[in-house]
């Protein structure tokens, strides 16, 4: 990468070494022939308004239909605590207070606001704390954060207050110092609140990559995989199910530690937390539960959807314009289906599931071998009838095709203009009285550009995010297959398939009527974007912002 970019570097003549002085230069990047660049595609959240990305509303609708979808919850106590503890941590419950943000809530009190699921919290706080103090002495920075939201009427997510937490100078146990930031629209405070925003993008820019991307699906799925080919016959009817959704995963990952998550390597050098990256990777997956990873478990667990029976479903989203979640629904069931219509082919009942000793061998290897540091958790699905079969083997699909497109696909269409979504600060919130306080004052993009990651970085950054986003030319996309001879005879199997494929046709033409829904405006927000992730198709060998690949091949 050095010696790629080292010489187009060079050929900048900039006015300051290794830095970008406006969003103008960093939008240089995407234009064709610029000198010193390799030519980039202009990312979908910069085509069609250049400078929307800056607004509240579209920071709140990120969280909903961006690259990370999938780490926002309902806030269910105020002030906001923390599960650290204590007595290596000392205190560290939120430092927000209710005059910072009762009056932006549309009249309701904070208990109000709660009761009635309006107030949301993006909250990187009890992950990122143990790593801060470490981190700012190398010329990253960081701070722990929690973000703070209310729904409005229309549907939108409206940041109230953005609290930045550092460990307390004297030690961890004296607990944490904040400093608390609210909206602001002109003067050095308009500066500071996008400074801000940018540190909350740095900690998911790194809970994304590790936790999201890497842990909850590339690795994750990995044990199903050898499991799959270890205990299953090629002719067994579940190795037949679950071999597209396989394809070139472990030669992915192979290269992902080769390549991007070695020690010094891209990642380490790219998104926070640098050289502690697989340790925190590590320290996540004690949280990993398999039937959590289960759609609308996750929404349950969230505090953003509640179970309710009457709905579609089997859940109800407590933010209704919520894309991911919608669209992500309409998947889950579509592929819950299809296993379901399978399935139902080969087990007719319950005894048939206990007698499969390969398909017994198969779940006792991924329990006790591939996630086998989950050795006898009891929310293991025991394997013994027709219902857990389904559910577990819906749960792996969804993990391996839309999780992941959803997770993946969206990088650089959203991170591809990296004022976007930076994955490193070089400098902390500037105290008043210094020179880069008053530069925040007198320009404010400067002052930005100076905090999130240089030149150099970015343009690694944008090259990696690229190639993540491609689909590849000889992809095949969710309700796609190898000529039906190739996989099965079997003719009922057969018309399956057919009614899956035809179904997420359905799910495609909804998709694209909710998109083009003015009322909906999270579908496109203020960026003029539409929600495309959790589009089944796409064209091969492009960043196209949608297409559900069967597998986990880039």
């Amino acid at each position: 990468m050095a010696q790629l970019f080292s010489p187009q570097l060079a050929a900048l003549g900039d006015v300051t070494l290794n830095e970008f002085n406006s969003f103008e230069d960093v939008l240089k990047v995407y234009e064709p022939g610029a000198p010193g660049y390799h030519k980039y595609p202009i990312p979908h959240v910069v085509r069609d308004d250049k400078s929307a990305w800056m607004s509240d509303e579209e920071f709140g609708r990120e969280m909903l239909a961006g690259s990370n979808p999938v780490c926002i919850r309902g806030l269910k106590e105020f002030p906001p605590t923390s599960k650290l503890d204590p007595k290596i941590y000392g205190d560290q419950t939120s430092k927000i207070t209710r005059e910072q943000i009762q009056s932006q809530l549309g009249g309701l009190t904070i208990e109000k606001a709660m009761e009635t699921n309006r107030m949301f919290i993006l909250n990187y706080h009890d992950i990122v704390m143990p790593y801060a103090r470490k981190l700012n002495v190398t010329p990253s920075k960081i701070y722990a954060t929690r973000t703070v939201l209310f729904l409005q009427n229309d549907g939108t997510l409206k940041p109230l207050a953005i609290e930045l937490s550092l460990p307390h100078p004297d030690g961890d146990q004296f607990g944490a110092i904040s400093k608390v930031l609210t909206p602001a629209v002109t003067g050095v405070e308009y500066g500071l609140w996008q400074v801000a925003k940018a540190f909350v993008s740095v900690n998911e820019s790194g809970i994304h990559q590790l936790i999201s991307h890497w842990l909850h699906t590339h690795g994750s799925v990995e044990p199903f995989v050898l499991a799959t080919h270890r205990q299953l016959s090629v002719l067994h009817p579940i190795y037949k199910l679950l071999h597209p959704h396989f394809r070139d995963t472990m030669h992915i990952n192979a290269l992902a530690r080769q390549a991007i998550l070695h020690g010094g390597g891209i990642v380490e050098r790219t998104v926070f937390p640098g050289a502690h990256c697989m340790e925190l990777t590590s320290i996540a997956y004690k949280d990993w539960v398999f039937p959590d990873q289960a759609l609308p478990a996750e929404l349950v667990k969230r505090g953003v959807a509640v179970e309710d029976p009457a709905s579609e479903h089997g859940v109800r989203l407590l933010i209704e314009d919520y894309p991911y979640a919608v669209d992500g629904l309409e998947i889950w069931s579509a592929i819950k289906s299809w296993v379901q219509d399978y399935t139902s082919l080969y087990y007719k009942t319950d005894d048939v599931i206990l007698q499969d000793s390969e398909l017994q061998a198969w779940w006792k290897e991924i329990r006790e071998v591939g996630h086998g540091d989950k050795i006898g958790e009891p929310w293991w699905p025991k394997m013994q009838t027709r219902e857990e079969l389904v559910h577990s083997l819906t749960i792996i699909i969804w993990m391996a095709s839309a999780l992941h497109a959803a997770i993946n696909f969206g990088q650089y269409p959203y991170g591809g203009f990296a004022p976007n979504r930076p994955g490193m600060c070089r400098r902390l919130i500037p105290d008043p009285g210094t020179a880069e306080y008053e530069e925040l004052k007198t320009n404010p993009v400067k002052g930005y550009l100076k905090t999130i990651s240089p030149q150099f970085q970015t343009l690694i950054g944008i090259a990696v995010l690229e190639v993540l986003s491609i689909h590849s030319s000889d992809e095949y996309f969710l309700g796609q297959r190898e000529a039906a001879a190739e996989w099965t005879e079997d003719m009922e199997a057969l018309k399956a398939f057919e009614r899956f494929g035809k179904k997420l046709a359905q799910i495609e033409e909804k998709i694209t009527m909710m998109n083009n829904d003015e009322k909906l405006k999270n579908r496109t927000g203020p960026v003029k974007m539409p929600y495309t992730l959790l589009y089944p198709t796409s064209e091969p060998g492009l960043v196209t912002a949608k297409g559900i690949p069967n597998s986990i091949s880039i």
